[in-house]
């Protein structure tokens, strides 16, 4: 009863702070939603919102509706622009407002125009598939809690909108027709389009552009897009006109990190080596700096229930990363295949049937309209399976549609609308026992490993996707020729569609039909540490390989990553070391070394040195002398530090290199699975390449008059407001922790913008004094995509002189903050 009493008297007390109120009414409905679609009013809700430095919100609320209230309202105020394009892209209306082959930001799925797009998302809509797993009652479909989140942020959204649409300064949608209010079932679908991201997500084209073949003499007159192109429908008069060797080739590079827009970093220490004996964690995500998949940062608080920080990705109305009093967590990008294909036998009278087990299937045809900027009513029919969608290619595995083969695309989180119930539950737990309870209970994240610590000094990694539950012995056993050369490559298996006993089974205790179960997930528990830098879950702690998973989650006994390696090197030689403090996670954030340099510079100078007369040929065959190039890579830090000299000479160097030079002929020392972090190792300088992308690099700096010995931050900057900020880290071809992504200028020289990179970064120790958490958190790109923001690049500047946020989690640290700025918001 005495808790009781308190809960309500905190509530109370965090109510009575506010000192604005905006009135709140309820959204129209929007364009294309069905009568009785989730219209969400805000009466009864409200927040209270403490802004602190950097414009960070401490949102406090008595309950569920008025926390997301809370966390909608202030998403929009900093994000309205991104914030209301994603939705005009769920609701499958990109080409009536942006132009029907303008190019979306990527953010909610790889279609390559916004007509496409559109198809896609105007289909998930007209199929209700969203509101099919909103009927589903927890835990296959979302909780309680989420529900109320979910209408409540919508309703907080439509409240800040009403109140300030007219005073919208961001020009990217000031004054713009597609800025509106929205339902909660828009929230859903954006979750939805997270969750398949990686399956469905990435074959949009396909699954767009699918269409069977003409029948033999008919005419390709007026059939449009849907055929394809002649190359395509040449290869579809041909059975098994796929080239496994070459779809395996394509699959390595489909789902390759080294190409991704999205990875990460992430370390959770035992207690075992911190100076405190409790837990420490370091999260470091690699994600866009610009669209949709944006974080933004926040603390959620419903006294005596909940009480988070951390980074959310943009419309999600709980914390994707972060922490509590008790856990810190972060995820990274796993390299879990979330798809297979199945490969279909058709009916030799009729290619949009297909038989399974000597019966026949029809597919279901999916017609579906959408309207381009001119009004152009533009109509395609999509194909349904039992399996999924058929799809004529997987980015660049062409997948033709013959008179005699069709592949489906099966993806289970296209039954998974779970994610926001994962970021919940972690907010909630209280030791990493209850982080891997959560895992097992929600099963909800789609494409992500987690990392996790608590205040008692435990820590976990766990690879807990929704994968297709295809086992090494089904890919076996059922896999077709073309899935006997993928899925050793990649994980892409595809499967007899002709067979029913080659469709994935379901798991011990899985929540959803087709996906592993929690017990056969990559875990590893209480080991000195735990590190994931995108790699498989195989050498997630050097000293303790994981071994025993089916190859859909990853692969074993392989060449990591450079950044992998230059991670573990560093991780090992902290906990070695023991004594772990918050200033050692600071350390490492922001050493910024760089493992390739490390193991090619010095190589790479003597070789350079050695030249005759000091020169070499570019490969437009002219000659350059590079002595002073050897001069500045043998002096260089081996640091891609702002003001590290060679860091741009070695970077353009090395991108040439590994273009140039195959893996297998970079290196002296080849890998070898039994010293992993230390091999491959020898710069193989008589490599024909070597020469030839000195040479280029040092031309090409010499054309812009960039010097050799030119610091880093001179030429890898970010301009915001008219001011320049000098921008750290390197490329995945580096390794550096410190991801950076940049834009080179091809007319100027040197980097002028950040594709992507380190996002929101956390370094998270526990304390048995005072606040029992201590945080220091850093936004890469500031917390507003406004440039009328005074948090559009504030912390812009700190992470460009490598500083972070002292984060104020606790009370006392909220209420002496400089500047503090309280809002009330409240619907009626």
């Amino acid at each position: 009863m005495h808790q009781g009493l308190r809960r309500a008297a905190l509530a109370c007390a965090a109510l009575a702070l506010g000192v604005t109120a905006l009135p709140a009414t309820a959204a129209p409905r929007a364009q294309g939603e069905a009568p009785g679609a989730h219209h969400p009013a805000g009466g009864g809700m409200s927040a209270v919102i403490r802004y602190t430095d950097y414009g960070i919100p401490h949102i406090t609320a008595k309950d569920y509706p008025s926390l997301g209230f809370g966390n909608g309202w202030a998403q929009a105020a900093d994000q309205i622009c991104v914030l209301a394009e994603g939705f005009v892209t769920v609701r499958g209306e990109r080409a009536r407002y942006f132009g029907a082959e303008g190019k979306p930001d990527g953010s909610l799925s790889s279609a390559g125009t916004n007509l496409a797009s559109d198809l896609y998302f105007a289909g998930v809509r007209d199929s209700r598939t969203v509101e099919k797993l909103l009927d589903k009652p927890a835990p296959e479909g979302p909780s309680r809690q989420v529900r109320q989140l979910t209408r409540g942020w919508a309703a907080g959204y439509n409240t800040w909108l009403r109140a300030h649409k007219d005073e919208i300064r961001d020009p990217a949608c000031a004054g713009k027709k597609w800025v509106r209010p929205i339902t909660s079932l828009d929230l859903s679908r954006r979750a939805f389009a997270l969750a398949v991201l990686g399956g469905q997500g990435v074959a949009v084209d396909g699954i767009t552009s699918a269409a069977p073949p003409p029948a033999d003499g008919e005419s390709e007159r007026g059939t449009g897009k849907q055929r394809g192109t002649g190359k395509q429908r040449e290869a579809g008069k041909q059975r098994g006109a796929v080239d496994p060797r070459e779809a395996a080739r394509a699959a390595r590079s489909i789902f390759g990190q080294d190409t991704a827009d999205m990875g990460s970093n992430a370390v959770a220490f035992n207690g075992s080596t911190t100076a405190n004996g409790q837990g420490a964690l370091i999260g470091n995500p690699h994600y866009p700096w610009a669209g949709g998949r944006r974080f933004w940062q926040a603390h959620l608080t419903i006294p005596g229930e909940l009480d988070a920080a951390g980074g959310s990705l943009l419309g999600s109305p709980s914390i994707s990363i972060g922490h509590n009093a008790h856990v810190a967590w972060s995820h990274t990008v796993a390299t879990g295949t979330t798809l297979n294909l199945h490969q279909l036998k058709l009916d030799p009278d009729d290619p949009t049937a297909y038989t399974v087990d000597g019966a026949t299937e029809r597919m279901r045809p999916r017609k579906v309209s959408v309207t381009t900027e001119d009004g152009e009513r533009v109509t395609r029919t999509q194909w349904w399976t039992r399996y999924g969608p058929v799809v004529s290619a997987l980015q660049g595995i062409e997948l033709p549609w013959s008179r005699t083969t069709a592949f489906a695309l099966a993806d289970p989180n296209a039954r998974n609308l779970r994610l926001t119930d994962a970021g919940l539950a972690f907010s909630k737990a209280r030791s990493v026992a209850g982080v891997r309870a959560a895992l097992d209970r929600v099963q909800g994240l789609p494409w992500v490993n987690t990392v996790a610590t608590d205040s008692a000094g435990h820590n976990l990694l766990a690879q807990s996707q929704v994968l297709p539950r295809v086992t090494d012995e089904l890919a076996e056993r059922c896999g077709t020729p073309l899935g006997q050369a993928t899925f050793p490559a990649s994980g892409l298996a595809v499967l007899d569609g002709s067979r029913g006993d080659c469709a994935p089974k379901t798991g011990p205790h899985a929540v959803q039909s087709g996906i592993f179960g929690p017990s056969e997930m990559p875990v590893l528990r209480d080991v000195p540490y735990v590190e994931n830098s995108n790699d498989s879950a195989w050498l997630s702690n050097a000293d303790k390989p994981l071994t025993g998973y089916p190859r859909i989650f990853g692969d074993q006994g392989t060449e990591r990553s450079m950044r992998t390696r230059g991670a573990l090197r560093d991780v090992d030689a902290m906990a070695r070391e023991g004594g772990i403090t918050r200033a050692d996670l600071h350390e490492q954030q922001f050493a910024n070394r760089v493992p390739a340099g490390d193991l090619a510079a010095e190589d790479a100078a003597r070789a350079c040195a050695a030249l005759p007369q000091g020169e070499a040929a570019t490969s437009e065959g002219d000659t350059v002398d590079v002595s002073r190039a050897c001069e500045v890579l043998r002096g260089w830090d081996r640091t891609m530090r702002t003001k590290s000299e060679g860091a741009l000479l070695f970077d353009r160097f090395w991108r040439r290199l590994v273009q140039q030079v195959p893996g297998e002929q970079r290196w002296k020392v080849p890998f070898d699975a039994e010293h992993p972090v230390a091999t491959p190792r020898g710069l193989n300088t008589a490599a024909p390449g070597f020469r030839t992308a000195l040479a280029d690099a040092v031309a090409e700096l010499r054309a812009h008059d960039i010097p050799l010995d030119a610091p880093l931050g001179a030429h890898q900057f970010v301009t915001r407001n008219g001011e320049r900020l000098p921008v750290p880290g390197g490329t995945e071809a580096l390794g550096v922790w410190n991801k950076t992504e940049p834009v080179w200028d091809e007319e100027r020289g040197g980097y002028r913008e950040v594709r992507h990179g380190s996002s929101y970064i956390q370094n998270v120790t526990f304390s048995r004094r005072g606040c029992p958490v201590r945080a220091d958190t850093l936004l890469t790109y500031s917390q507003s995509s406004d440039p009328t923001s005074p948090h559009y690049s504030d912390q812009t500047a700190l992470y460009s002189k490598g500083r972070m946020v002292e984060e104020r989690f606790c009370e006392k640290d909220i209420r002496s903050a400089p500047g503090l700025r309280t809002v009330r918001v409240r619907g009626r």
